[in-house]
């Protein structure tokens, strides 16, 4: 079964902004998970649709730990889209993984604490399968589509959410490196988690912008030094936007994750009450047609 691609992207607002889609245009969508970090803006780059919504909302306002990600995932679900790329800034775990180089995630160790996980609980509780956090074809076609745009690109990496605001101490990136982690960031989680719950393929190409501070010969992160990087690795990223455009195949074929709710439930709820049943009208739709 194939259907055409529509692309969800997760980003900065400084990314799409730069992007020229044709037909574009910025609108408010409402959530029953409260509001969304702003509005989308979705038009067409190579004949595919893309939307686009900006994490932090304008002018970067909202820290990790108050995106509301259930309603961003759920905005984008309710525009149609198919697929999710996440396009965010990490610290590297790894002394190959230098600032400038790309990052496509294949794993993930959630270390957040305090933010709304799921879009399911009392009268309706499901488990999905999160033992590949990240979608394989979605994110190789990211990563072709960053070395097509002259980017440095990592074909795996573990990456360690953080709750934030603030950077690791010198122990945890220690011991965050013993671990197993690659690269460490503050909003990959639950955003990966929720992207599977609404049955969205999901990709996370992460730019390097730093060693975090388990390097003693590296000076500590700091916020001026990063965004330095970013604003580096900002017209890569839109590059490699306009070529995953070019490089995504005509027709999209079914994937796995499409139906990941398929015997999650472990409530036997058939017909959720109504209010409920709006609320994950979305998300949960396919499920209850």
């Amino acid at each position: 079964m194939t259907s055409p691609w529509h692309i969800g992207v997760i980003g900065g607002s400084g990314i799409y902004q730069s992007v020229e889609l044709d037909d574009a245009q910025e609108i408010p969508v409402e959530s029953g998970f409260g509001d969304p970090s702003g509005p989308v803006t979705t038009g067409w780059l190579g004949g595919v649709r893309f939307t686009f919504i900006a994490r932090h909302g304008e002018q970067h306002k909202f820290p990790p730990s108050q995106v509301n990600y259930r309603a961003n995932i759920d905005v984008l679900k309710r525009c149609g889209v198919t697929d999710v790329l996440a396009l965010s800034a990490i610290g590297s775990l790894k002394e190959d993984y230098a600032p400038g180089h790309f990052v496509a995630v294949d794993q993930m160790i959630d270390r957040t604490a305090g933010r709304e996980r799921s879009f399911f609980g009392e009268g309706c509780v499901a488990h999905v399968s999160l033992a590949d956090p990240v979608c394989a074809r979605l994110s190789a076609l990211a990563g072709d589509a960053a070395e097509a745009a002259g980017a440095t690109v990592h074909r795996s990496g573990t990456y360690v959410a953080i709750e934030g605001p603030q950077f690791s101490t010198r122990a945890e990136s220690h011991m965050y490196r013993a671990w197993g982690a690659d690269v460490i960031g503050m909003t990959a989680m639950p955003e990966a988690r929720l992207a599977r719950e609404a049955e969205l393929p999901y990709a996370l190409l992460a730019m390097v912008t730093d060693y975090d501070c388990w390097r003693s010969t590296e000076e500590e992160a700091n916020v001026e030094a990063i965004v330095a990087v970013m604003r580096n690795n900002a017209q890569l990223a839109r590059s490699a936007l306009v070529k995953l455009a070019e490089l995504l195949p005509p027709e999209r074929l079914a994937s796995p994750i499409d139906t990941a709710l398929a015997g999650a439930f472990a409530s036997n709820v058939v017909q959720p009450d109504p209010a409920l049943r709006a609320r994950l009208s979305a998300v949960a739709g396919r499920v209850w047609q």
